[in-house]
């Protein structure tokens, strides 16, 4: 939802210089709240207007304070959107100071986690982490960005706007829009988990919005194939070649017992190395096996 919003331009009359100008003032008033900062510059008050906050006629003087405090207008007008746009959380004293020089960078949750994708795909191709841990938490990324914009509008938000609303609205999106099971969801919230972790650890998070969440992952059977269903996998004929090397990569593993993680990180270092696969090795290796 939008702020109300609003800038004005006054004098402070108390405050009168020798030559008998006094300073312009500016007031900037969001959802009730406002701040006052220096326009650093003087007037006479004798050509100021004080219901439209401009200067009266067309001297140099009153053209020149006139185009200053368009000037002014703009760009706290200008830092209003952007601090709208990137936290959805605005409030007077923020526009204030950026408009001041004197804002802090916010850490935002999505370059946050955009960060550590990156450094987690170089220990992906350095051998030391999971392709299928990586891809989880792109999967993450995606929904986030989807989830923020569809609620809120944006395309980011400053971590420490970070609730237990937002934690159990995303928890409805991944089940409502995504029909996500409890298990998946327990699953995509471990990265976002994470994330908030980093920010409080690098103190860019006081209060941890998972305080009042909780989810617990639920027992599942899995089911099993019986011989003949195997040897039907195994003899059977597919539409094409990736299907096949799907086959056999979940048929190779169930003989080696080997896990479908470490085949992944096999294919993709031989596709790295830009060595073939598929050529009809992986299919002989499990007719042996059977």
């Amino acid at each position: 939802m939008r702020s109300t919003f609003s800038s004005i331009f006054y004098l402070k009359r108390q405050v009168v210089r020798k030559d008998g100008t006094v300073p312009v003032m500016g007031r900037i008033t969001i959802d009730g709240t406002q701040t006052q900062f220096s326009c650093k510059m003087t007037i006479d008050p004798k050509i100021w207007d004080t219901k439209t906050g401009r200067a009266i006629g067309r001297s140099a003087v009153a053209l020149e304070t006139n185009r200053m405090l368009d000037k002014i207008r703009v760009k706290i007008n200008s830092h209003y959107q952007e601090i709208f746009d990137r936290d959805n959380y605005v409030t007077a004293e923020k526009v204030k100071n950026a408009f001041l020089g004197l804002e802090h960078r916010q850490h935002t949750l999505m370059k946050v986690f955009e960060q550590y994708n990156e450094d987690y795909e170089k220990l992906v191709n350095a051998g030391m982490k999971s392709p299928k841990s990586l891809n989880k938490y792109q999967v993450v990324y995606k929904h986030l960005k989807e989830f923020l914009y569809q609620r809120y509008h944006v395309n980011d938000i400053a971590l420490k706007e970070l609730t237990p609303a937002f934690i159990t609205d995303f928890d409805m999106f991944l089940r409502a829009d995504k029909h996500c099971c409890n298990n998946t969801v327990w699953i995509y919230t471990c990265p976002l988990r994470t994330m908030v972790s980093i920010a409080i650890n690098n103190e860019w998070l006081t209060r941890d919005p998972f305080r009042d969440y909780e989810i617990k992952k639920e027992e599942t059977k899995r089911g099993f194939l019986s011989r003949d269903e195997i040897q039907l996998l195994l003899n059977g004929k597919l539409k094409n070649a990736k299907q096949e090397l799907y086959r056999d990569m979940f048929l190779f593993c169930s003989f080696t017992f080997v896990a479908l993680t470490n085949v992944c990180l096999i294919i993709n270092k031989l596709q790295t190395n830009n060595r073939s696969i598929g050529n009809g090795l992986e299919t002989t290796c499990l007719h042996h096996f059977a």
